[in-house]
């Protein structure tokens, strides 16, 4: 996420961090290096030179803080900004009960897969959501909707005969009422533009089923086009949120950093990635850490919370300790981290991390060898010293790869398994009375 314009900031920032007495001279040439870099991330004009003034403002006679170096004082100041611009304070979902939420947007903005992934969301949170197909132009928007409602176990409301939206948007609250729902979404039409039969639809719609959510769902990708359409939108619905789709991509960011300050409606979803579970709550301090490339351990901690299986992975780390990790193991250790999402965006959480690529199709790699190990047997799982020549080029064969790779994993899992064993048996102390040795003699890790 946002992977050119963290670069381009840290690279404007990066001589400021050492810098021990900030001048006019400095700060102006790292600025104006900051507003080239929102400008190339499609950031709306005056939003990057209001940005820039504020920071510029509040850095000019600003006391140094004991103990800070003037260059770091520069970026905090800069992520207060960009938490600023990005919308502080909540963003928080309404109260009410039934909570009735009415998803509106433009074709390809992903609205539907939105909806479902919302309804997903609210479900975790203990709530009972109900989503309603309301898109009467296009058979395969409801078809998509229903199949997505099957798969998560939510309510599910569409007229396929009807095209009157009103009456199909009152008949659904009644059936939500009557399943027990309390959050009820609505999945209303898009086009492929803003059009007046579009924004009369929907304001028709609103006005019927009285909405206390109406949140816009735009592509991430568009920058300032997402912008004008949330303008459009907000003018003649008054938009409660916004939901950016497509940010697991290198989106240029212009779209996030400016729809805020633009509309004054806050960004309360963003989609991640193609599946349902890939859908997060807006945090913009999070968001403002991540384009500083200073990471977002927080998000991290709450996926891993959510998808790893805390027994498990005690189970897991008890064997590892003992030496009695096999492939059956490993297999599960690597669904468990796949469950947190890319390795690229489990890495761009990281402080520190963000600008660091992995190589091309590391994800892949991960897939291949998944495969590879999906396609042994249990007992060849359990015990690859049993894996002879035959029975490897049956395993290559049959998860498409050369047999020299299967060779290569057995090679590296073959090593990992003697570094348990060495630790199991107290190798772990003596390699710690090593390190001890080298920081003695002045080399090795440096003592804290």
């Amino acid at each position: 996420m946002f992977e050119s314009l963290t670069e381009k900031l840290s690279s404007a920032l990066r001589h400021l961090r050492g810098t021990g007495k900030l001048s006019a001279e400095n700060m102006s040439e790292a600025l104006t290096e900051v507003r080239t870099a929102l400008l190339s991330a499609d950031v709306h004009f005056k939003v990057a030179r209001d940005f820039v003034d504020q920071v510029q403002l509040k850095c000019v006679g600003q006391d140094v803080l004991k103990g800070i170096a003037p260059g770091q004082q520069v970026v905090k100041i800069i992520n207060d900004e960009l938490v600023r611009l990005l919308g502080s304070g909540s963003t928080d979902l309404a109260t009410a009960r039934p909570l009735k939420i009415m998803m509106v947007g433009l074709h390809g903005s992903g609205k539907t897969t939105s909806t479902a992934k919302l309804g997903k969301l609210l479900k975790k949170r203990g709530l009972r959501p109900f989503v309603v197909g309301v898109d009467v132009y296009r058979p395969a928007a409801i078809d998509q909707l229903e199949i997505l409602a099957k798969q998560e176990d939510l309510g599910f409301y569409a007229d396929r005969t009807s095209k009157n939206v009103p009456t199909i948007g009152a008949t659904a609250l009644q059936a939500a009422q009557a399943h027990g729902a309390d959050c009820i979404i609505f999945d209303t039409a898009g086009r492929l533009q803003i059009d007046a039969d579009l924004i009369e639809e929907v304001k028709q719609l609103r006005a019927r089923i009285q909405p206390d959510e109406v949140l816009l769902v735009a592509d991430g990708a568009l920058g300032q086009e997402a912008v004008n359409v949330a303008k459009a939108f907000h003018e003649a619905l008054q938009l409660t949120g916004l939901i950016l789709t497509k940010m697991d991509g290198d989106t240029r960011g212009g779209a996030a950093l400016s729809i805020k300050s633009v509309t004054g409606v806050p960004i309360k979803f963003i989609g991640v990635g193609e599946k349902t579970a890939d859908f997060e709550p807006f945090h913009p301090d999070r968001l403002a850490s991540r384009i500083l490339g200073m990471g977002d351990v927080v998000s991290l901690v709450e996926r891993a919370q959510e998808t790893i299986d805390q027994k498990e992975a005690e189970k897991m780390a008890e064997k590892m300790m003992k030496a009695e990790f096999d492939l059956e193991d490993f297999l599960a250790q690597m669904q468990q981290v796949k469950k947190l999402g890319s390795m690229q965006s489990i890495l761009g959480m990281m402080p520190g991390m963000s600008g660091v690529q992995l190589p091309e199709g590391a994800d892949k790699q991960m897939a291949r060898t998944e495969a590879i190990i999906k396609s042994m047997t249990k007992q060849e799982r359990k015990k690859p010293d049993i894996l002879n020549g035959n029975r490897r080029k049956r395993i290559a064969d049959g998860s498409g790869v050369k047999i020299v790779e299967v060779n290569q994993l057995l090679k590296q899992f073959q090593q990992m398994q003697q570094m348990m064993k060495m630790l199991k048996g107290g190798g772990g102390k003596k390699m710690m009375r090593q390190m001890e040795m080298m920081q003695a003699k002045g080399g090795g890790f440096p003592r804290r």
